[in-house]
């Protein structure tokens, strides 16, 4: 099972203005008793967190694909094998990771600027938002796991980076430890099928149907899933707020031997369990579906932190090249996803291009990359006519109460 994108607050979708309150200055009582008297969205940006969150927003729908189209890791041949392959080397679990320390990285930062009513109200509208994205359109929402967990990072608001990364490392090493257990646990429990996550769709099944029993599965799910991957996810938004305290994302020339590190050690260790991940991706017994799933997150940590380290660097040396066209749809990314989840449904779900189950990853993965791709110069196009995204101008709204008419340059 796949998760999707995310990835909506100033966390995903805003970075932090060049000339914000540096991020390793954390928050005295006063500012998180009471908001500060200059409030609103960021105004000013760096090229690096957005053209991560972009290069995350398509990598994410590349994996997604096998959500939206329905189709089993284990049962691709030939092309599909390949593609599937590629997928889990290079992309499955790697860029959900860089989305959670993206979140992680800007939510703190809103706590630090703006205080704890800000925080509070952006994480609610976002729960809002992400129950909508739920019930009305897929249910592989994350918006809501991401706005609800995200609260937890109120307790860290006064850890400095090397706590923020230990307690990282003890929240990731419970998890994965406990999904190891897991695995262990079914080793000799016979030929049991794996756990696919995909939902049950059938055919003529309509809208209303589909809205029907999303609404009655929603409190359950969120619950659920907030509790098993919440040690997980609240390790990365740790990360991501350790990388706040230090600056490396805003001032990454000022951390050229850490990007260095994090691009080959990252690499180094999340390639090979990719190639891991894929082997155990052609097996349906249980498990190796259960084992699966610690070796895709400790992977794609290893390998997120070595995509930021390569961006980073890259960044620095002023090579960003076509990777900058990523910058704009980075920064409307909640826009982006969303616009994703009502094409791939309206393709797949039964209700209308009723291509469940018919495709394989090959297809799939092409008709992703054409509509990512297809959404970078939209966005930017976007951006030049209205200075934001639609959902994040209602987002914008919600919270500091802007003008109800999106700005133009």
């Amino acid at each position: 099972m796949t998760a999707p994108t995310p990835l909506p607050d100033a966390g995903l979708l805003e970075a932090a203005p060049l000339n914000a309150v540096p991020q390793d200055v954390r928050p005295s009582a006063e500012a998180l008793e009471a908001v500060p008297a200059e409030r609103g969205p960021v105004k000013e940006r760096s090229p690096l967190p957005d053209v991560l969150r972009g290069m995350a927003l398509l990598g994410i729908l590349v994996v997604n694909m096998q959500d939206f189209a329905g189709f089993r890791e284990w049962q691709q041949l030939g092309a599909d094998r390949v593609v599937q392959v590629l997928t889990d080397v290079f992309a499955n679990g790697r860029f959900i990771s860089i989305f959670a320390m993206l979140f992680g990285w800007g939510a703190a930062g809103l706590l630090a600027r703006q205080g704890v009513g800000t925080f509070l109200l952006r994480h609610g509208v976002l729960l809002a938002v992400g129950a909508a994205h739920y019930v009305l359109v897929w249910h592989g929402d994350i918006i809501s796991n991401y706005a609800l967990l995200g609260v937890l990072l109120l307790f860290t608001a006064r850890l400095g980076a090397r706590s923020l990364v230990t307690l990282a490392g003890a929240l990731g090493v419970w998890w994965l430890g406990l999904g190891l257990l897991a695995a262990a646990g079914s080793v000799g429990d016979g030929p049991e099928s794996r756990f696919t996550g995909l939902p049950t769709l059938l055919p003529g099944e309509s809208y209303a149907q589909l809205l029907g029993e999303r609404a009655s599965d929603f409190s359950s799910t969120l619950l659920g899933g907030s509790v098993y991957n919440g040690p997980w996810l609240l390790a990365l938004f740790c990360l991501g707020a350790a990388a706040g305290r230090t600056g490396l994302l805003l001032r990454p020339h000022e951390h050229r031997p850490l990007l260095r590190r994090l691009a080959v050690g990252g690499l180094s260790l999340g390639l090979p369990l990719g190639v891991l991940l894929a082997w155990l991706n052609t097996r349906s017994d249980l498990t190796a579906g259960l084992l699966a799933i610690p070796v895709r997150m400790s992977g794609g940590l290893a390998s997120a932190l070595g995509y930021v380290g390569v961006v980073g660097l890259l960044t620095v040396r002023g090579r960003l090249g076509p990777l900058r066209a990523f910058a704009a749809s980075g920064r409307v990314a909640l826009s982006n996803y969303l616009a994703q989840s009502l094409v791939m449904t309206t393709v797949f779900y039964p209700y209308a291009g009723a291509q469940w189950g018919r495709w394989g990853a090959a297809a799939c993965l092409a008709l992703a990359l054409g509509v990512g791709l297809l959404q970078l110069p939209i966005s930017a196009w976007w951006l030049r006519r209205f200075g934001t995204g639609p959902l994040e101008w209602l987002l914008r709204a919600l919270v500091y109460g802007l003008p109800r008419r999106a700005p133009r340059d």
